[in-house]
């Protein structure tokens, strides 16, 4: 069993990576720039949520909370005419990028936490490097990956987006589980 303190340079040091392998897959590559296309109308469409005064949040159409209301003949009308979605509403003015980086560099350091959690309480000093980056890897792509596919499941994510944001869990994972394997404690 290895403890979290002694595995804090790992820790660090693959957030590190994966903020660079960030960088690079969203600024290099470009996979993602498909994720999502433009909405039909668009200036019209946010005309209208402005002048209905639509605030920030997450939104529902149609919208029922039971049971008996999804069942309804005027919601199930409404599931059967159109539009049907899912919507996230964003405050208004720039995207704050340097929050937004920052707040993921965190989200990559809870990963690699968590990472070296597991890792450390399955596995002793001095682990081979294989078997460290197997479970510190598969750790790391679960963080990253997998709860992707419940929004494709239950809100409608793409396909694209749900397999795009996977490849890049994948590449998390890998450059995490080569990280721990290499600074792992001999």
């Amino acid at each position: 069993m290895v403890g979290l303190v002694a595995l804090w340079m790992p820790i660090v040091v693959s957030a590190v990576f994966a903020m660079i392998a960030l960088f690079l897959i969203h600024g290099l590559v470009g996979w993602h720039r498909a994720d999502m296309v433009a909405l039909p109308g668009e200036t019209q469409v946010m005309d209208t949520l402005r002048t209905l005064g639509v605030q920030p949040g997450d939104y529902r159409f149609p919208y029922g909370t039971t049971v008996a209301e999804m069942e309804a003949p005027e919601f199930v009308q409404k599931m059967n005419t159109g539009a049907v979605g899912i919507m996230t509403i964003w405050p208004n003015g720039e995207l704050p990028m340097g929050k937004m980086m920052g707040q993921w560099f965190a989200y990559a350091l809870v990963v690699a936490v968590f990472a070296a959690y597991v890792t450390g309480r399955t596995l002793g000093v001095g682990a081979p490097y294989l078997t460290v980056f197997r479970v510190s890897g598969a750790v790391t792509f679960c963080c990253y990956a997998m709860a992707h596919w419940q929004n494709w499941i239950w809100w409608g994510r793409s396909t694209r987006f749900t397999v795009t944001h996977t490849l890049d869990g994948l590449i998390y994972a890998l450059l995490t589980g080569g990280t721990f394997g290499w600074l792992w404690p001999r």
